[in-house]
């Protein structure tokens, strides 16, 4: 006989406690082709979700990388909604990420996201990650474009993504592998060490998240930071998110 105890528990929320909307600057994302494990989910001997964190990191194939799409924040937004019916009921995550560019390697994005099984990562105003996309139902990425409309009108080029899932965006804090490094995406270490020839680093107290690499430079402060290992890399901040100075729009 499988073990029916109820899962649920009771949730708290300290009043004055602030709760910041919205998601940060930069998005990654990765077909799932290029993925070769995935992180899982805690669930108990019935199958039952107990929990909305990954444990593990993603593992991807050789020279595969996550990449970036920079966006708005204030016009992106990530949702979570109940479908089906007892008792298969799933979420549907959806992903709203506004690019303001329109150029050509905007515009090639549909080329490589429709029709792409794919899966995004977003970090939410407390430097939390979250996931968008799981290895059990494909994901639906489209891509449209609006080139604006008067003098005071404004461009963009829009991913929406719906995934199934378990669980709304469930929670990561594994290792995202960029094109510029490594991110640690726990956040669990404070300050910073630098290794490397030529390397500049000034870091505050505490025990460092750690930049290795040629020419790179760091910059870091007291407090929770993540953690970016890579050449010519640069990681700024402490707060435990990625730096806002990006690099400029396509």
């Amino acid at each position: 006989m499988p073990n029916c105890s109820s899962l649920q528990k009771s949730l708290a929320w300290c009043q004055g406690t602030p709760e910041f909307p919205g998601i940060k600057r930069r998005l990654y994302y990765i077909s799932k082709a290029s993925i070769a494990k995935w992180p899982t989910l805690p669930t108990d001997a019935a199958g039952r979700p107990t929990g909305a964190v990954y444990q593990g990191s993603f593992v991807l194939v050789a020279d595969a990388n996550w990449k970036y799409i920079d966006i708005l924040s204030e016009k992106s937004q990530l949702t979570s909604e109940a479908q089906g019916e007892v008792p298969s009921q799933t979420q549907l995550n959806k992903l709203t990420a506004v690019h303001p560019a329109v150029g050509p390697d905007a515009t090639a994005a549909s080329a490589y996201l429709n029709n792409s099984d794919n899966v995004f990562i977003i970090e939410d105003m407390k430097g939390k990650y979250r996931v968008v996309g799981s290895d059990m139902w494909n994901t639906k990425t489209t891509v449209s474009q609006d080139l604006g409309q008067g003098a005071t009108g404004t461009t963009s080029t829009t991913i929406n993504v719906e995934a199934t899932d378990v669980v709304p965006a469930p929670f990561y804090e594994g290792e995202i592998v960029t094109e510029d490094g490594t991110i640690e995406a726990s956040g669990s270490q404070s300050g910073s060490t630098n290794t490397g020839s030529g390397s500049t680093n000034t870091g505050g107290s505490g025990s460092g998240s750690t930049n290795t690499g040629s020419g790179s430079s760091n910059t870091g402060g007291s407090g929770s930071g993540s953690t970016i290992t890579g050449s010519g890399s640069s990681n700024t901040g402490g707060s435990g998110s990625v730096p806002d100075d990006f690099p400029g729009y396509d």
